[in-house]
Order: C-alpha cells, then structure tokens, then sequence
C-alpha cells in the first residue's frame, strides 16, 4: 500500500503536542541568522516550508517581514500556529499542500526549509520538489534549506530520512543553484538528544 505522507503528519500533529516533537525548536536561531543574512527589503516574499507549527513565523513578524508564507501538508499544524498568532494570522499566506504538489500562486523571494527535503525518499518526489522550487523562486532567490547531516539521524518520526552533505545536495538541486555557505547545527531535542543538522544557503542563479 502506498504510503499515505498527508494521513501521517495529520496523525503525528493531532496525536503529540508541537512541543515534544523532535525536531522543535524554542529559538530557530541559525534559520534566522541566515533568513537576516540576505539583507532582503522587509515586503519581499518569504515562504516556509513545511514550517506548519513551526515558531520560525513568529519571529518573522517580530523582524518586520510583511510578506510572509507558511506551507505544511497538515492542516492541523498549520491551525496550532493559527491560533498562536491570533489577529497576526490574518496577515500570513496559509497554504495547506503536499510540496511535492504545490503551485505556488506567487514568486518567493527567500525559500525556506528546515527538515522537509530530507524526508523525500523517492526520487520522484524529490525532482517534484526542485520543479515546484524552481517555479515559486525568483531569480537571484536565496535558498536555504536544512536537513540532517552526515552521520546525523537515520529515521524520524518513524520514518526513513536521506541524510545530505553539500555534494549530494548540490546533485539533487542541479545547475540552477549556487551554494554560498553551509552551517552545522547540533540541534537539541525537548528528550534531550542530539541530532546534526546541516543548513545550506543557496542563490538562484
């Protein structure tokens, strides 16, 4: 039976608070240092990946960005951060989307991904992926896009993951995009275990 990507995610954001889950973060601190690193104008378009409850958004509004995306394929996810933002939400782009199937009704300026691409582990849906990517970011667009090192994590939320270095992931993305810096984080679990992370940052070219 085919795995069902949508069914799952749904089930892991209505079965565990968006507290305890893994890959939370109380401070995505290097997402912002990066995201501020580009010196875009405050009304260009950021989108985030699979950010769904993700607090990145938050921190977003308190740095003045205006135009802002979040895209998660759990509707519930993205309601839990709804809520959190109250009045705020209003403001934000809300798409609720598988990504390997999304048709991005604007051009992002910044592209952002923290632990979504790695999941990917049909080539198919990762070449789905770069397509939609290519299509939704502007030339000149930054990418910056973080999945699980070398060495970092094999599976997660009981799934099977690719762990990614710059070579692999240069490969996948192809020739329409130019690595500018990569950064290494040891992300801390709320169990209090360690996962390697890397983020890469990109330049549409």
């Amino acid at each position: 039976m085919k795995f069902d990507r949508k069914n799952h995610w749904s089930k892991v954001y209505y079965e565990n608070s968006p507290l305890s889950v893994s890959w939370y973060q109380n401070q995505p601190t290097l997402s912002l240092e990066l995201i501020l690193s580009t010196k875009v104008a405050s009304h260009e378009a950021i989108i985030d990946v699979g950010g769904g409850a993700s607090i990145l958004v938050d921190h977003l509004i308190k740095e003045y960005f205006t135009n802002l995306a979040v895209l998660d394929i759990s509707e519930k996810a993205l309601s839990i951060t709804k809520k959190r933002l109250g009045n705020s939400a209003k403001n934000i782009d809300w798409f609720e989307s598988d990504i390997t199937k999304f048709d991005s009704p604007k051009k992002f300026t910044i592209w952002h991904d923290r632990a979504l691409f790695h999941f990917l582990t049909d080539s198919i849906d990762r070449k789905n992926y770069v397509k939609v990517l290519n299509n939704a970011l502007k030339p000149e667009g930054h990418l910056i896009i973080a999945t699980f090192a070398m060495g970092g994590p094999e599976k997660c939320s009981g799934l099977e993951i690719i762990q990614y270095n710059s070579e692999k992931m240069i490969a996948e993305l192809g020739d329409n995009f130019k690595l500018i810096k990569e950064r290494a984080e040891e992300h801390i679990t709320p169990a209090k275990k360690t996962q390697n992370f890397i983020f890469f940052h990109f330049i549409k070219i």
